[in-house]
């Protein structure tokens, strides 16, 4: 098999998943669903590992493999493929997501048991991960934009999961409407740069970039700005931070997949694809630079004073994130994304472990009324140290 049908078969699973919980919940008993979803997602994750052995027969200048299914949209002599581009940074994000969404549906199995809504819970998780891996695949603007919109929509159903409760609710709709902004800003920069460099995928966008593109022509840093703006909005950068530390109202594995490997890392996935475009328009890239150290000094004071358990959580990543940022807009990508992956996993391990302590402390998120639980609970003592 080559790389790209593995591509193919790492967003079919999760899709796959996702319609099989969704329309036969009726039918699935006990825990069943939950298994389905988990299975789906280790599928997913060893087609991830397919692709990447794959990929390293190739020759390093050959790396970068598109495939395309059938033509999305076509007007004139302009038409969008649905395709997938197979390279190294798409293959390192399917890894990632895959990997830590896998160890986190399995954690759910459990964790989510005494839920009434459990087959519900897993179609929306299986559903995340898929959209994830949309964005991360896409070969042009158009599926990248519908992989965002997806994971936007996927993320509203997450945190507002349990609908009873009118805070879930809430955040549900403002983590949304942030993300629209996003959208709204991914939109126009698409349309300004399918205007200067009359195409929409992204190899040869970015290999025309030198040529279409002066450095810090006006055009191409106003388009820079608006990726940063959809990437600030995703990944929780000032002043779009807002949503994420009342995100925390999803349920904990809920928190850990968005927080962790997924979604508030597609910032830092968009800034490291577009990077022939942000090294023609420095100007742009210093701006993300700037916000991104502002955000990681700002988050990491608030996580200082905060009570609530999950939200210090989420502002220690709001802060991490802050780093990876500043990492790929200083042109540091292998510093910024080797962060990245690090970060999935031990931010995933935080949530879960806080996910535990909630459980022991039957709900109560309040710090100032723990403690000793060392003693309690060693085992959830030793995967928070690490």
């Amino acid at each position: 098999m080559s790389a790209t049908s593995y591509g193919w078969l790492v967003l079919a699973s999760p899709l796959a998943g996702t319609l099989i919980v969704a329309l036969g919940w009726r039918a699935l008993p006990g825990k069943l669903p939950g298994w389905i979803g988990t299975a789906a997602i280790l599928l997913a994750f060893l087609a991830s590992i397919g692709a990447l052995v794959d990929l390293l027969d190739h020759a390093e200048e050959e790396r970068q493999l598109v495939d395309s299914l059938w033509t999305y949209a076509a007007t004139g002599d302009f038409n969008v493929d649905l395709a997938i581009l197979v390279d190294p940074l798409s293959v390192f994000m399917c890894l990632v997501v895959t990997g830590v969404s896998f160890l986190i549906h399995l954690y759910s199995v459990a964790y989510m048991g005494g839920d009434r809504g459990y087959a519900r819970y897993f179609a929306y998780l299986n559903f995340f991960v898929f959209s994830m891996l949309v964005l991360v695949l896409a070969a042009n603007f158009v599926i990248l934009i519908i992989g965002w919109a997806f994971v936007g929509a996927a993320s509203y159903l997450l945190i507002s999961y349990w609908y009873r409760r009118t805070t879930a609710v809430a955040a549900g709709i403002k983590a949304f409407v942030i993300n629209v902004i996003g959208d709204v800003a991914l939109v126009v920069a698409a349309f300004l740069i399918l205007d200067k460099a009359g195409s929409l995928d992204f190899l040869p966008v970015f290999e025309g970039a030198g040529e279409r593109f002066g450095e810090n022509e006006g055009t191409l840093v106003a388009a820079c700005l608006l990726l940063l703006v959809g990437a600030f909005a995703k990944s929780a950068q000032l002043p779009l931070h807002t949503w994420l530390p009342d995100a925390m109202e999803g349920p904990t594995p809920v928190s850990a997949l968005i927080h962790a490997a997924t979604m508030v890392t597609a910032g830092v996935y968009l800034i490291a694809r577009m990077h022939p475009l942000f090294e023609q328009a420095p100007t742009a890239a210093d701006v993300g630079a700037i916000i991104g150290c502002a955000t990681l000094l700002f988050a990491g004071t608030v996580a200082l004073v905060v009570t609530d358990l999950k939200r210090v959580i989420a502002y220690s990543t709001i802060s991490q994130i802050g780093y990876m940022v500043m990492g790929v807009s200083v042109a540091a990508y292998g510093a910024g994304l080797f962060h990245l992956m690090t970060h999935a996993f031990f931010k995933a391990l935080l949530f879960m472990g806080a996910g535990s302590v909630i459980g022991a402390m039957a709900g109560i998120q309040d710090m100032d009324r723990m403690g000793g639980f060392r003693r309690a609970m060693p085992f959830t003592f030793v995967t928070f140290t690490v």
